[in-house]
Parts: C-alpha cells; sequence; structure tokens
C-alpha cells in the first residue's frame, strides 16, 4: 500500500491503540493516534487522514458524535470499533456516517483485511463509462462522474458508502439486488462481514431522499431478496 495513506486510530485503550498502530505501520501506513474524542476532531480536522478507525467510548464525546462532527468536513472512510455487539451501536454509528465497524475483540489481521478491502473500493461506482449521462430515478438524478445526488434540483449531502449504495441499485433500476450484490458493488468483493450493513445504510439513504419505506418512491423493499430502485 501506499505510504501516503494516513489512518487516524482513535481509542481510549493505549496498549490496544498500539497493536492497531504497529500492524498499520507494517501495512506501509502514516499513523495520527488520538484517545479522547475532543483530540480526534482536531487531528481529524488538521491531518485530514484517509480513514479513521474510531472506537464508540471514549471519554470526552462519545465515537458517536465524533464521527457525526467528522463527517460535516471529512470523506474520510470510517470503521468503528464497539464492545458491545449490540444493533444499537452499529445503527448509531452507521447511521452517523460510518462505513463500516467491528465488534472488540477482534484480531487486527481482521481489521487489516477490512481495510484492505475498503480502500480497494472503487470511487467511480456504478459500472458507467466516464462521460455517461446522470442516472434518474423520477425526480432523483445520481451523476456517477461528479458523484452528486439531487432530488427535484437540490443537492442530497451522502458520504461515500450511501452514495455507493445507491449507485449499486440507480444501475440496475429494474432489477431486484441481493445484499450480497449491493455488497459487491459498494464494498468490494472481498468484502466479509454482516451482510445487514446494508439495511442501515438503506435506512439512512430513504431519510435523506425523503423516502418511505411502506410507500417508497425510490428504493423499494424485495422480500426475501433484497433492494431495488422504485419506479419514481
Amino acid at each position: 500500500m501506499s505510504a501516503t495513506l494516513h489512518v487516524l486510530v482513535v481509542d481510549d485503550e493505549v496498549p490496544l491503540t498500539q497493536v492497531i498502530g504497529s500492524y498499520l505501520e507494517q501495512e506501509g501506513f502514516t499513523l495520527a493516534v488520538a484517545h479522547t474524542g475532543p483530540d480526534a476532531i482536531e487531528i481529524a480536522r488538521a491531518d485530514r487522514p484517509d480513514l479513521i478507525v474510531l472506537d464508540v467510548m471514549l471519554p470526552g464525546i462519545d465515537g458517536i458524535e465524533v464521527c457525526r462532527q467528522i463527517r460535516q468536513f471529512s470523506d474520510a472512510y470510517i470503521i468503528m470499533l464497539t464492545a458491545r455487539d449490540e444493533e444499537v451501536d452499529k445503527v448509531l454509528g452507521l447511521s452517523m456516517g460510518a462505513d463500516d465497524y467491528l465488534v472488540k475483540p477482534f484480531s487486527p489481521r481482521e481489521l487489516i483485511a477490512r481495510i484492505r478491502a475498503m480502500l480497494r473500493r472503487p470511487r467511480t461506482s456504478g459500472g458507467g463509462p466516464a462521460g455517461s449521462p446522470p442516472l434518474t430515478v423520477g425526480r432523483l438524478a445520481l451523476d456517477r462522474d461528479a458523484r452528486t445526488v439531487s432530488v427535484a434540483g437540490e443537492n442530497v449531502d451522502l458520504t461515500r458508502t450511501e452514495f455507493d449504495v445507491l449507485a449499486a441499485l440507480a444501475s440496475r433500476p429494474r432489477s431486484a439486488l441481493t445484499r450480497r450484490q449491493i455488497i459487491d458493488s459498494a464494498w468490494g468483493r472481498d468484502w466479509f462481514g454482516d451482510e445487514h450493513v446494508v439495511d442501515v445504510h438503506v435506512a439512512h439513504l430513504r431519510i435523506k431522499l425523503g423516502d418511505d419505506a411502506n410507500e417508497p418512491t425510490y428504493i423499494r423493499t424485495v422480500r426475501g431478496v433484497g433492494y431495488g430502485m422504485g419506479t419514481g
């Protein structure tokens, strides 16, 4: 991996940050470390890391709020760490703009594998050729080249992962895609983990698009399969 890639590790457990940092440096990353929420925000603003490994439980400001604030100025990939395998942690973390999560205890090698997969994700999702026209579904327009989304002419601010999930669906508007197919397109074929991570990102997309899950205009649930784009 390129030595120019910069990772910020945020955890109040000093031994854990040392272990993670050692593995990351062996992979060729440059490294910054923070042990409190306020320090994490300050370092992220100053250093502009490519990826952030962020613990949920932090002194000062918890990781959920740190993630929310960082998302106001940074598009870095964010992997949340949680000590509890509880749905609320996953939903809150991902809804604030995180891309993935790991439950403690975890193997540093698993974290590295997640990071490798994440950084290999293409930045032009949807598979369209360069210069292709925006995809439209009703009043929704998705420009894969500019990576922008609008509804009725109003820009919708999405995270990288939200955009990639929406692009995967919009590129095949008449198809029902399984969670695995969405993951292969948005996260990459070598991603592994809980496939229900897709559900959380779809739920947040619906909120941002003003879509109703019961009477969807844009993203419909296909029972027993996954998701598809609405007819607009």
